[in-house]
């Protein structure tokens, strides 16, 4: 069965699929990054999982992997396939699309994480059929990936759909990168979870206990909740005013908390618009698989590439 090799690194753990043709996970595994040990051995750890996963699907298809797509944090260039900049992971230039082909000898995609996993909830996911999208993960921080026609804009940079650094509250708190006032200092699970933790005294609280406590009625939890549902309603409102999405898919921790979020998110940004086109507002579909099945897509696209280019003349 032809088939190609996803890999998803994260911060802390890597989930890796063999993906056929028509997006079935044929084969999954998980393994940590190994950060502990340096940027070299994650380096090192991601090109042996391969290596693994290439050896697993030969013998269990009868054939090796066409190609492989591979999804990571951070800063990529895409375009010269070089993971530019991970504070998490610790490394800088590295050209892991060159050294993961030359290990596993077939060509390699190598993706941001975030626009990887949008561009997989909005070909195959929630967003199925639009042709315009904005996907957000609220998770340690909120970043965001902008579908265009079936393809996700990486920006002139690489830095397009970076929505968590949208100033919402100017003088506000100060974010990590150096602005104040960023919508993820607000909005993010983490910002959520720190609110909580001081409301209500418990540090080890978090953003599915607030969402429990709103739930419960507490009116503490429901201050904090409503705090963080208006930032977002701002940050979304400036994003769809620039992008007009047909759909806006919300994913990340704090979506799990379903209509609790979702109910009066709705309403905040139904407030707020006045000439925009409201996009329907709906979760994530796919989960945590969004990273892998995103990374098998930019693999299968790749080999559309390069077979039409083998057949021009």
């Amino acid at each position: 069965m032809r088939h190609v090799i996803a890999l998803d690194v994260g911060g802390t753990g890597m989930k890796a699929a063999l993906v056929a043709a028509d997006g079935e996970l044929l084969h999954q595994d998980r393994r940590a990054t190994g950060r502990e040990r340096g940027p070299d051995a994650v380096v090192e750890g991601i090109l042996d999982f391969a290596a693994e996963l290439s050896a697993y699907g030969a013998g269990r298809f009868g054939e090796p992997a066409a190609a492989a797509g591979v999804a990571v944090p951070g800063i990529v260039d895409a375009d010269r396939g070089v993971a530019s900049y991970s504070a998490n992971l610790g490394w800088r230039d590295v050209p892991l699309r060159a050294r993961l082909s030359a290990r596993l000898g077939v060509p390699v995609a190598l993706g941001h994480d975030v626009r990887t996993g949008g561009l997989a909830e909005g070909r195959i996911g929630a967003g199925k059929g639009a042709d315009r999208f904005l996907f957000i993960p609220l998770g340690t921080g909120i970043a965001g990936a902008i579908g265009i026609a079936g393809r996700v804009e990486a920006g002139a940079h690489g830095f397009a759909g970076e929505i968590g650094h949208i100033v919402v509250r100017p003088g506000g708190s100060p974010c990590p990168c150096g602005q104040t006032g960023c919508l993820e200092r607000y909005a993010s699970a983490a910002a959520v979870s720190e609110a909580w933790a001081a409301a209500c005294g418990d540090p080890d609280a978090d953003a599915a206990d607030c969402a429990k406590a709103v739930a419960s009625g507490d009116p503490d939890a429901v201050r904090v909740w409503q705090d963080a549902i208006d930032a977002l309603a701002d940050g979304l409102v400036t994003a769809l005013t620039l992008l007009d999405p047909r759909t806006l898919i919300v994913g990340g921790g704090l979506a799990e908390a379903g209509e609790t979020l979702f109910t009066p998110l709705r309403d905040a940004v139904r407030r707020r618009v006045t000439f925009q086109k409201l996009p329907s507002i709906v979760p994530a579909a796919l989960g945590d698989t969004a990273g892998c099945l995103g990374a098998g897509l930019l693999a299968w696209d790749l080999l559309a590439t390069t077979d039409r280019t083998e057949v021009t003349p």
